[in-house]
C-alpha cells in the first residue's frame, strides 16, 4: 500500500509524540492496512490515533468512529464484566462452578472452581459435540453442551488456552447468577458500556451499519502462518495442523469460527462470542482499561476484586506450559498476566488480553495506564505483535 502521512489522523498530548512516530512507522513498513491506537494515562486520554483503510479493496478510509473486531482482545472486556459481577456479589472466585450452575457438575467437573475456569485450568478448551452458529445462538442448547463436556485433563493440574470456550462458560456463569439472567453481551452493554458511554459490542446490534466496521484482511491465514514460523512458535503450528491435538480441537468447533474472513459477515458479527468477536472503538477499549487501572470505583468494582485481578497469577500444578499454545503462558481471572516470555505493562500487576492478528488491550495499575491497539491486517505473532509492542514501548519511553 502506498503510504501518505495524510492518512494518519487523531492527536497526541505533548510529550507523547514518540507513539505517533511508531504508529506512522508501522504504516511506512507496509505492515498495516488500517489501524488505531489509544492510551489513557491517569484518567486522561493522551494518545488517540487512527489511519489507513477500513477496507483495502474499496479504499474506504479508517475514520474516527470506525469499529473493529478484536478477536481475543474481547476476552479482556468480558473479564472486566466478570469482575463487575464478582463485585456485585454474584459469585466468589474460589467457589465451585457447580454451586451456581448445578448441571455443570458432571463428567469430572464437579470440583472445578471459578478461578480455575477463568484461568484456563479447567481442561475445557475444546467441545466434543459439533456446533454451528445456530447452536451458539441458542443459549439453552449451548448451556447443556457446555455442562456435558469432559475436561481434557484433571482441572487444576495443567492449563491450556480456552480460545473460544472461555467466553461461552463466562456468559453462562453470568446468566446463572445475574438476577436478570442476562448473557455476557447484554450484561456488558447494560452495566459497563451504557454507564460509561462506550461503544463496544459483544454481539453487534442490527442498527450498526457495516460501513462503519473495518473489514479483516487475512487471506490464506493458515498457509501464511506455516510460513511465518519465525514469528509463530513451531510447536504451536505443528500442533495446530495435526488432527486430534488439544491445539487443533481448541480452534476447530464450530469450524466456521476458524476462518478469519467469516468474521466480516453479518451472521458472525451478530452472534455473541464473548471470547472472540467483540467489535468496538479502540479508544473505548483503552478507556475501560484506563478506568480499571485506577480501581474502577465508579463502576462499583470493590478493592478486593481489584486485588484479586492485580495479584500474581497462580500457575497450575504442572507449571506454566500451555497445552494449547504449546509454549509458556500465564492467566488469571480471564486475563493474560505478564510472565518472562511475554512482558507488558511495568509489573506483575498488569492485566489484559491480546487478540489473533495483533490487537491488544491492557491495564497497568502502576502507571495508571489503559492501552489499546487494533488493526485489520492480521499479523502472525502468537501473543504480542511487534506493531503493538513498538507502540507500547514508545509510550513507556515517554513516561521516563
Amino acid at each position: 500500500m502506498n503510504f501518505d502521512e495524510s492518512m494518519i489522523h487523531g492527536s497526541v498530548e505533548p510529550g507523547f509524540e514518540k507513539v505517533k512516530s511508531a504508529f506512522i512507522d508501522n504504516f511506512k513498513r507496509g505492515e498495516e492496512v488500517g489501524a488505531a491506537v489509544a492510551i489513557y494515562h491517569k484518567g486522561k486520554k493522551v494518545v488517540d490515533l487512527w489511519g489507513g483503510y477500513r477496507d483495502k479493496k474499496s479504499k474506504d478510509p479508517w475514520k474516527e468512529d470506525t469499529l473493529v473486531l478484536v478477536f481475543s482482545t474481547t476476552k479482556g472486556m468480558s473479564a472486566m464484566a466478570i469482575a463487575l459481577a464478582h463485585s456485585k456479589g454474584y459469585f466468589e472466585y474460589d467457589e465451585k462452578v457447580s454451586k451456581y450452575w448445578p448441571e455443570f457438575a458432571q463428567n469430572g467437573k464437579e470440583d472445578v472452581t471459578i478461578r480455575q475456569l477463568l484461568s484456563h485450568q479447567a481442561g475445557l478448551c475444546a467441545i466434543d459435540e459439533p456446533m454451528d452458529l445456530k447452536v451458539l445462538g441458542n443459549t439453552e442448547q449451548l448451556s447443556k453442551i457446555l455442562a456435558a463436556q469432559t475436561p481434557l485433563w484433571k482441572p487444576g493440574k495443567k492449563h491450556g488456552y480456552h480460545a473460544l470456550t472461555l467466553g461461552w462458560y463466562e456468559s453462562e456463569l453470568i446468566r446463572k447468577t445475574d438476577p436478570q439472567h442476562r448473557t455476557m453481551g447484554k450484561f456488558f452493554r447494560d452495566e459497563i458500556a451504557k454507564p460509561l458511554g462506550l461503544e463496544f459490542y459483544i454481539g453487534l446490534p442490527d442498527d450498526v451499519p457495516s460501513s462503519r466496521i473495518a473489514n479483516m484482511h487475512a487471506p490464506m491465514y493458515t498457509l501464511r502462518m506455516i510460513f511465518n514460523t519465525d514469528k509463530m512458535p513451531k510447536p504451536f503450528v505443528k500442533a495446530f495442523m495435526k488432527k486430534g491435538t488439544a491445539t487443533k480441537r481448541a480452534f476447530s468447533n464450530p469450524k466456521v469460527l476458524g476462518v478469519v474472513k467469516n468474521y466480516n459477515t453479518k451472521e458472525m458479527r451478530k452472534i455473541e462470542l464473548p471470547a472472540a468477536n467483540g467489535i468496538g472503538q479502540v479508544r473505548d477499549i483503552a478507556k475501560l482499561y484506563g478506568i480499571f487501572s485506577m480501581g474502577a470505583s465508579e463502576l462499583g468494582i470493590k478493592p478486593e476484586t481489584m486485588k484479586s485481578i492485580t495479584e500474581p497469577a497462580k500457575p497450575p500444578e504442572d507449571g506454566r506450559f500451555d497445552e494449547v499454545l504449546q509454549s509458556e503462558s500465564m492467566f488469571s481471572l480471564g486475563f493474560l498476566k505478564p510472565f518472562p516470555e511475554c512482558q507488558f505493562g511495568t509489573s506483575s500487576k498488569a492485566f489484559g488480553t491480546p487478540g489473533a492478528g495483533g490487537s491488544f488491550g491492557f491495564a497497568d495499575p502502576d502507571t495508571q495506564t489503559g492501552f489499546a491497539y487494533a488493526m485489520n491486517k492480521s499479523g502472525f505473532y502468537l501473543l504480542v505483535d511487534k506493531r503493538q509492542d513498538d507502540l507500547a514501548k514508545a509510550y513507556y519511553e515517554c513516561l521516563k
